[in-house]
C-alpha cells in the first residue's frame, strides 16, 4: 500500500511539475503557482464542506499551516535557482530533499533493512542520472546551488509536515486546504510585491484564459501528489515512501519525452532504469 501511494505521488508530482513548466513558459511563474494553487484551494474547500472535514479542526492543523508557508518559499527558490541555471545541475541537485523525510524516518526509530538500504541507494540515484546531470560546461553561480539547497530543504520540511497534518481521510481534506490557502496568501503577497517593484503578473497578451483548465490541472495534481503522500507515509516506512515519492523526475523525463518530443540523454535513460530497479528492491524489501 505505501509502494502504491508513493509511486502515485511521483505521478502526480512529475505531471505537475512538467505542465507548471510549460505554463510558466507563458506567463511568470509566480501567477502559474498563485492561480493552480487557488484553484486547486477552491476544490478543496466545496470538498472539505461536502464531507464535513471542519469538525476535523483541531492543533495537527498547524503542521498543513507550517507547509503552506514553507512551500510557496521553496517553490519560489526552485524557480529562480533554474533560471539562473544550469537546469542540468539545479534539477538533479534539488532532489535532495528526500534528505529530511528520510532523516525523519530514521530519527523516529525506523530502521530499513539491507534490501531497502540498497533500494534507497540505486533509486536516489538513478532519480539524479534521471534530471540529467551536467557534468561539464558552464560554470554554477553559488547562488543558484544556495537556492536549489534552500528549495530542497523546503520540499522535504513540506513532506515531514503534512505528514503530521492529519490522521484521517477528512481530516487531511481539511489539512490540504489550509496548506492550499496559507500558500495562496503566501504566493499572492510576493506576487503583489513583485510587482510592486516593477515585474510583470501578466504576459503581454494579457492573462491566456485557454490555459484555466492547465493551471487547474496543475494545482490540483500537486494537492492529490500531497494528500498521497501523507497516506503512504502513514501506512509504511517513511524512509521508503520519501524515496518512491521522489521519483517525480523520472516522470517528468518522460512526459517530456512523450508530449514534446524530446530526446532523453543516455545518462538519463540510464538513470530511469536504476530508478526503476530501485523500486523494485524496495517493494520487494
Amino acid at each position: 500500500m505505501t509502494a502504491f501511494f508513493a509511486l502515485t505521488t511521483s505521478l502526480l508530482w512529475g505531471l505537475a511539475d512538467f505542465g507548471g513548466g510549460l505554463l510558466t513558459r507563458r506567463a511568470p511563474a509566480l501567477t502559474v503557482v498563485v492561480v493552480s494553487q487557488g484553484l486547486a484551494a477552491v476544490v478543496l474547500g466545496v470538498i472539505v464542506v461536502a464531507t464535513g472535514g471542519w469538525s476535523e479542526a483541531g492543533p495537527r492543523l498547524w503542521f498543513a499551516f507550517a507547509a503552506g508557508l514553507v512551500g510557496p518559499v521553496a517553490l519560489f527558490s526552485f524557480y529562480k535557482a533554474l533560471a539562473l541555471g544550469p537546469m542540468g545541475v539545479v534539477s538533479p541537485l534539488a532532489t535532495l530533499s528526500v534528505a529530511v523525510p528520510v532523516a525523519v524516518g530514521l530519527f523516529l526509530g525506523e530502521r530499513p533493512g539491507l534490501l531497502q538500504v540498497a533500494g534507497i541507494a540505486v533509486a536516489v540515484t538513478g532519480v539524479v542520472l534521471a534530471g540529467g546531470p551536467q557534468l561539464r560546461g558552464a560554470p554554477v553561480q553559488r547562488r543558484a546551488i544556495l537556492l536549489t539547497l534552500v528549495a530542497a530543504g523546503g520540499f522535504g520540511t513540506v513532506f515531514a509536515l503534512i505528514t503530521e497534518a492529519s490522521t484521517t481521510v477528512t481530516g487531511l481534506f481539511l489539512a490540504l486546504f489550509v496548506q492550499r490557502v496559507t500558500s495562496v496568501a503566501t504566493g499572492g503577497t510576493a506576487l503583489w510585491l513583485s510587482v510592486r517593484r516593477g515585474a510583470p503578473a501578466l504576459p503581454e497578451g494579457g492573462f491566456a484564459w485557454s490555459t484555466l483548465p492547465a493551471l487547474g490541472f496543475v494545482g490540483l495534481a500537486d494537492v492529490a501528489a500531497n494528500g498521497t503522500y501523507s497516506v503512504a507515509a502513514q501506512h509504511g516506512p517513511v524512509t521508503v515512501a520519501a524515496v518512491l515519492a521522489s521519483l517525480y523526475p523520472v516522470v517528468t523525463a518522460l512526459a517530456a519525452r512523450g508530449f514534446l518530443s524530446e530526446r532523453l540523454r543516455a545518462i538519463q535513460a540510464a538513470g530511469a532504469g536504476l530508478a526503476l530497479v530501485g523500486t523494485l528492491l524496495l517493494a520487494t524489501g
